[in-house]
């Protein structure tokens, strides 16, 4: 039953990061950190009292860090870059195209603060195009977990992922109910509930979203699959076709623009091979606003009650 499954506790999503990158540190000396004057927020302090030599403060110039980062590679470091969402994409997407993406450097780009949940930041902080930026470069892997626990897992994992990677999460404090000890898999979609009826695909804050919704559409009689796309690329397409092909329509719901995300992913997947409903939940093409997370969600469409409409609409497509 989707109503089985319960958080374990709140935790901020970047949190589960500086456990993650710590924890990395320590297994793989070749592991370093950068941040762009963002050092608590990004919740660097354990990793920088341990080691001190492997952290790089650039100060407010996030474009001098990704040269940075790419140019540690050559010295077989493993960098992990570290700030904003938006200043870690949208204000430096040439230099992570022309030294990261098209000499295929082995650098982390480890975003926090991104989508809506940032809250009160505003528009400007808040970017909701990010997800879409990224996947487009050749050879980026993009990884969006839903929690503390698969936050930490992801940035743990990474380190003995070749190749650069995008690691996107937030700042709230959000439920935490995934597995302590989970080993994480990049490109392997998780199947969180099994169902018949209807697909609810979602990425980042918007898995538990999804999984609320789940619960509202179980008692109304439906049989619901959730499955987190926590690798957004490599996308785990065998995992969506044999979802499409057993319950025949789709949600997908993300904290990010419904044009170019987990979204359009999915819908590609099922138009080459299963043609079924899908329904949007996202940003529709707008920019954000100051306001507290949830209060936000809700205006823009992102919280279970439309989830529920989405998944419903979805159902009926699928009938006619």
């Amino acid at each position: 039953m989707v109503k089985d499954i319960q958080p374990l506790n709140e935790k901020e999503t970047r949190g589960g990061f500086g456990e993650g990158i710590l924890e990395a540190g320590r297994k793989n000396p070749n592991v370093v950190a950068l941040t762009a004057d963002l050092l608590g927020s990004m919740k660097l302090n354990a990793f920088v009292k341990e080691f001190p030599d492997r952290f790089v403060q650039v100060g407010i110039a996030e474009a001098n860090m990704i040269g940075i980062a790419a140019g540690l590679t050559i010295g077989g470091k493993i960098p992990y870059t570290t700030t904003f969402a938006n200043f870690s994409t949208g204000r430096v997407y040439d230099q992570i195209r022309q030294s990261v993406a098209y000499s295929n450097k082995n650098v982390k780009i480890c975003a926090s603060h991104a989508g809506l949940t940032l809250g009160e930041d505003g528009a400007t902080h808040q970017i909701l195009e990010d997800i879409g930026m990224m996947k487009m470069l050749p050879g980026m892997t993009v990884i969006v977990p839903c929690d503390f626990n698969q936050t930490k897992a992801a940035t743990i994992a990474i380190a003995d992922y070749e190749g650069p990677v995008y690691l996107r999460f937030g700042r709230p404090k959000w439920p935490n109910f995934t597995a302590e000890d989970q080993k994480f898999e990049v490109g392997k979609a998780q199947i969180l509930h099994e169902g018949t009826d209807v697909t609810l695909f979602a990425c980042g804050h918007m898995v538990w979203l999804a999984i609320e919704a789940g619960k509202i559409l179980e008692e109304k009689g439906y049989s619901v699959e959730i499955i987190n796309i926590h690798t957004i690329k490599p996308l785990d397409e065998a995992a969506v076709i044999a979802s499409l092909t057993k319950t025949g329509c789709a949600v997908t719901a993300e904290e990010h623009n419904v044009l170019g995300g987990l979204g359009d992913s999915i819908a590609q997947v099922a138009s080459r091979h299963i043609p079924v409903p899908i329904e949007y939940v996202g940003t529709n093409d707008t920019f954000g606003e100051s306001g507290k997370p949830l209060e936000l969600l809700k205006k823009y469409g992102l919280d279970p009650d439309h989830i529920v409409a989405a998944a419903e609409k979805a159902m009926q497509r699928k009938k006619k």
